[in-house]
Order: structure tokens, then sequence, then C-alpha cells
């Protein structure tokens, strides 16, 4: 389908600036929300459905987006997570047979209002400059001053809990019943994908709403605990900080991703901090430090772990190292089971040189129980 008339549209940035773009399809709105781009190739659904992105005003450099459609196996969540989308060049016709929907029909299921036509080049090298912020997108684009007063209004992502807006309410269970392995996995923004990743492991999983107790997870009789990825910041999510800490303390078997790895640095009492523009992407390169093997990975985190604090912690070692910033990727406890890193080794589409990390959790599960 094809707009021979598009609207006029804008994106204001909370520092003032203005960059101009076209709403997608006929659709009037309004979206706020931090700015941030991803720099993958592919993957688009996964990425607007990924629970991390809660909040977001999404930035997409690849310069086509929509040309492969949709597939409802292609979701990360059970809806659109982002806040607004922000593209160069919309595709409302879609070639790939499997696909199931447009995007622009996708996008119009989920509510969510997307602008394109916008020097995403010049709006990413703003961001990179300046650092991500707060903004939104409109096709109001005569209500500038009211916009403004809008935003002003929007709170920061420092400080902010989002971890209840997207964890499940109520427990539920996936996998096979019989499987070898049970798994306690608090949800505090938890991909499909790597559920099913535990679960093509011989895992029966039980996951758990953001603010269960270390006692909630524990009468499951779980061979290994995980902790998921997630948006916002770490540091408000003192129920989650709590449990992993008694998880640790009873010297259970435990793994986290992205926001988990924040949450276990945090309770091992290491800061975490805001930073520039964030690593969101699927070619980030990581080295390990344990096998001296370099890994492409994919990523998506606006926050990271106090690398100083971590190096004098006696209990944690550092085990990834971020190669383009030397942040930490990666660390794991001394004498303990426990291990997490900051990327996504379960990623679709996207690099799978950390899948390993999945079957490392479970060797450690089967040293330890077996």
């Amino acid at each position: 389908m094809k707009y021979q008339t598009k609207r006029k549209a804008l994106i204001l940035l909370a520092d003032g600036t203005i960059f101009y773009g076209k709403a997608v399809g006929d659709k009037e709105g309004t979206a706020f929300g931090e700015v941030c781009f991803n720099t993958g190739m592919t993957g688009y659904q996964e990425i607007f459905t990924d629970p991390s992105y809660f909040g977001q005003l999404m930035v997409t450099t690849n310069a086509h987006i929509g040309n492969y459609g949709t597939n409802v196996d292609e979701i990360e969540s059970n809806s659109v997570k982002i806040a607004g989308l922000i593209c160069k060049n919309f595709s409302y016709d879609y070639s790939r047979p499997v696909a199931d929907h447009s995007l622009k029909d996708f996008l119009d299921t989920n509510n969510l209002f997307a602008i394109s036509d916008v020097d995403t080049r010049a709006l990413v090298s703003y961001i990179r400059d300046n650092g991500a912020m707060n903004a939104v997108i409109s096709s109001e684009v005569d209500k500038l001053d009211e916009l403004k007063e809008r935003l002003k209004a929007i709170p920061s992502m420092v400080g902010l809990e989002l971890a209840s807006s997207v964890s499940t309410k109520e427990p539920y269970f996936v996998g096979d019943a019989n499987a070898k392995f049970k798994i306690s996995a608090l949800d505090i923004g938890i991909k499909k994908n790597i559920l099913r990743n535990l679960a093509k492991r011989n895992a029966y999983i039980k996951v758990f709403p953001f603010d269960a107790s270390y006692e909630d997870m524990k009468a499951f009789k779980p061979d290994g605990y995980f902790i998921s990825n997630g948006p916002g910041d770490p540091e408000p999510l003192s129920q989650a900080i709590k449990t992993a800490s008694d998880i640790i303390a009873n010297d259970e078997t435990l793994f986290g991703i992205c926001l988990g790895h924040q949450v276990i640095a945090l309770a091992n009492g290491v800061s975490t901090y805001k930073m520039h523009n964030g690593h969101r992407g699927i070619n980030h390169p990581v080295m390990n430090l344990v096998t001296g093997k370099g890994e492409i990975t994919s990523q998506n985190h606006g926050f990271a772990i106090n690398r100083a604090e971590t190096e004098a912690n006696e209990n944690l070692e550092i085990t990834h190292v971020h190669l383009n910033d030397k942040t930490v990727a990666g660390i794991k406890m001394k004498n303990k089971n426990v291990f997490s890193v900051q990327y996504h080794p379960e990623a679709s589409p996207g690099p799978h040189d950390a899948e390993y990390l999945f079957d490392q959790f479970f060797e450690l599960i089967q040293s330890k129980v077996y």
C-alpha cells in the first residue's frame, strides 16, 4: 500500500534540537521516550518487541525498514515494547514468503506511532555526540510549544524502574515438565528466545514476576536460577537485588543476562551508571578473557557496571570486556556458581558466538547437583 500524501512529522529532542520527517501511513500521533539507535541490519521485529526497549524511541540505522514484513514466530514478547519508531525508508510492501503481515499492519495492531523520511545518519551522529536523551515524535508540527512543555515532564531514564511494566503478573511454565533440569527464572523483561534456549537444553522453567523473593523461587525446587534482561535503571530494583543476594548467599547456581547482569553486580556491592548512549546492535566485539577468544555479540543496554569497583571486589572476576570502550561485558564470582554477561547470547537474528554460555550454565548445574 502506497501513501501519496504523507503527514509532516518531527522529532524534538530534550535540548531543543529538531529533525523532520513524515508520519508512516496516514496516522496522526505523538510519542515520548528516550531516543536511542540500533545498528543492526536485520531483526527489526525482534527489536520492537524486546522488553529491554520499553519506553524508548527507536532509531533504526538500516536504510530500509519493513521490507521483509513480520512473522508471528519472531516476536520476543506479547506486544511491541518500543515507544515509537524513527526510520529513513519505510517499506509498506514486503516480499518474504513466510511473512504473515506487513510491518505497517503489525505496528497498527500494536498502536505504535512511527515516522519515516528522517535523516537518520544526522540524527544518530547527533545522539552519538550529545548522548541519549528524552524526545518526542509527533505529527502535531504546529504545536511545538505545547510539545516542549509536555516533553519537560517526561522522567529521565536514570532512577526509572521499568521492570514492573514488562514483567509477568503471575508465574508461568515453559518447556517439558519431565525435562532433566528445573530452572527458576526471574522475569524483569525476559525475551522469549532466552526461554527457548533454556528449554531446548532439557529444562523446565518456571518464570516468576519481577518482585518474587528467593523463597518464592526456591519453592519450585530448581536446579538453577536465572535473572533476565529488561529495561530501565537497575538500581531501583531493590527486591530483585535482594533476591539475587539471597540466591548467592545460599550457594545456588545463578546466571544473569543484561539487566540481570547488573542486578548481580549490585548484589555484590558494585554500582552501575548511565552510559553516554549505550550499546545497541548485533555486531559488538567482546573479548573472553578466560579463553582469549573474541566474540561478535548482540547488545542492548544503556547502563553498565563500574569497572574499577569490579576489579577491586575480591569476590568477582571480570570474564568479558567490550573491545570498543573496555566496559565490563561479563563477570563471575570466585568460589561460587554465579556468572553473568552484559550482552545477549540468545540473539536471534544475530551472532551465535556466545550461545555456549547457556551450555556453561547447565554444566555448572550438573557439577553441583549431579
